[in-house]
């Protein structure tokens, strides 16, 4: 059986903006910490058109820095795939970008991705439960 679905916080432009600044900073040097914090970028601003462009911009950067050619592959596509997601409202919730993932298959957010998101969020001041509607 598998775990339910975990929500995110609301999305606040400066949560995602902090996600891309720690994924370039020096305790996240290490490409794994690096995709990390790109990971939960793309996790949390998918659902909006720049936030989404801007990441795959990084995760593109990332993989020709580290010289790895089916991620920069990977990510080309994906960039190129950002405009029509949009348009016709196709994005695959929970995905968290990267090549060796379908760019079409959507996922439960992964508890690491979660918790690096609700972290910055709370270290920014924002709240980090969902909206709940009423």
């Amino acid at each position: 059986m598998s775990a339910p679905p975990v929500a995110l916080p609301p999305f606040h432009p400066d949560v995602f903006q902090r996600l891309l600044q720690l994924s370039s900073q020096a305790h996240a040097r290490t490409p794994e910490r690096q995709w990390q914090y790109l990971e939960a970028a793309h996790v949390y601003g998918q659902s909006r058109y720049v936030p989404h462009l801007k990441t795959h911009a990084r995760m593109l950067s990332l993989a020709w820095q580290t010289r790895d050619w089916p991620e920069l592959a990977g990510q080309l596509l994906r960039l190129a795939l950002v405009t029509p997601g949009h348009v016709l409202k196709r994005l695959p919730r929970g995905n968290p970008g990267r090549a060796n993932v379908s760019a079409f298959r959507a996922l439960p957010v992964r508890q690491d991705l979660h918790d690096t998101i609700v972290a910055v969020a709370r270290q920014l001041g924002h709240r980090t439960q969902p909206s709940r509607p009423r």
